[in-house]
């Protein structure tokens, strides 16, 4: 398949990003990672649809290494990625924890067939992706063994990192980059195969899904200023990233404001600031297959 999945996003170009949010999350997500498996029998196995550059399953396999083992299934659509955290998964999970790529997408029939059934299914930012989100959730649903547990990250709050006022153009600017990113992620859902309006949230779709004991809770990402030289890089990609898919969303004022905040040779050029942080929190829904 090729780096571009049917959301039309070329992810593999987006590795780079990719790999430094998982080092910013790790802190805010291990306790995640262990508190979910905690709800597991020893030697699971767990499935990381849409892995991305495998963040979260480094997590899993450190813990499953300190615990008993079990094995770590990765799945993804882009070959640059999962490649990248088969290699990253790997490294982490020590001779106790097997590690598996597959290259392959949710919105995939046979999916089932490709994959062992699992004890815990994790898809983080993917559900969003697919068109019909609630048979997507039913789809995972079926990759789960009985009594195992299917978790995603959906929603959450949005990240900041800018100043209010940056000291080029207009203030307010990630606020309105926020929202002209609300409204291609509008477009981007309207525009997608098969897409159909879930309106209600993601407790309930997973209770639709076929699921019990059903629960919601949140992950702090907090990075206070200055921040390090990892968090002003990253703030850097993520500004550029938002205008970019922005677009036309954005008015020129702004777009000439990004262009010189992410412009390393100009004087504005947001990595030399000491005053960008990174504060959000990252939802995770989660339940049991009866």
């Amino acid at each position: 398949m090729a780096g571009h999945s049917h959301d039309d996003i070329d992810w593999a170009d987006r590795l780079a990003q990719l790999r430094m949010a998982d080092s910013l999350d790790a802190g805010a997500l291990a306790p995640v990672a262990r508190r979910l498996l905690g709800r597991l029998p020893g030697r699971p196995t767990l499935l990381d649809v849409g892995c991305g550059a495998g963040g979260m399953s480094v997590l899993f396999a450190r813990e499953l290494a300190r615990g008993g083992g079990g094995t770590v299934v990765l799945l993804d659509a882009t070959p640059a990625l999962l490649a990248e955290a088969r290699r990253a998964v790997t490294e982490a999970a020590g001779g106790d924890v097997e590690v598996v790529g597959v290259h392959g997408d949710l919105a995939d029939p046979r999916l089932g067939e490709r994959v062992p059934a699992a004890d815990l299914v994790w898809a983080s930012g993917v559900v969003h992706h697919v068109g019909d989100q609630q048979a997507a959730l039913r789809s995972l649903a079926r990759l789960v063994r009985p009594g195992g547990v299917l978790a995603i990250s959906e929603g959450g709050l949005e990240m900041r990192c800018l100043p209010w006022d940056v000291g080029v153009g207009r203030p307010g600017l990630e606020q309105r980059l926020l929202a002209a990113r609300g409204e291609w992620f509008a477009g981007m859902r309207a525009g997608l195969p098969g897409s159909v309006a879930m309106p209600y949230g993601w407790p309930r779709a997973l209770r639709e899904a076929g699921l019990e004991d059903v629960e919601s809770f949140g992950a702090l990402i907090d990075h206070p200023m200055p921040g390090s030289e990892l968090l002003r890089e990253y703030v850097v990609q993520r500004v550029g990233w938002l205008a970019e898919s922005a677009g036309d969303l954005l008015d020129v004022d702004d777009r000439a404001t990004v262009a010189a905040l992410t412009d390393p040779d100009g004087p504005d050029f947001l990595a030399r600031r000491d005053d960008l942080f990174l504060l959000g929190a990252k939802a995770i829904h989660c339940g049991r297959l009866p």
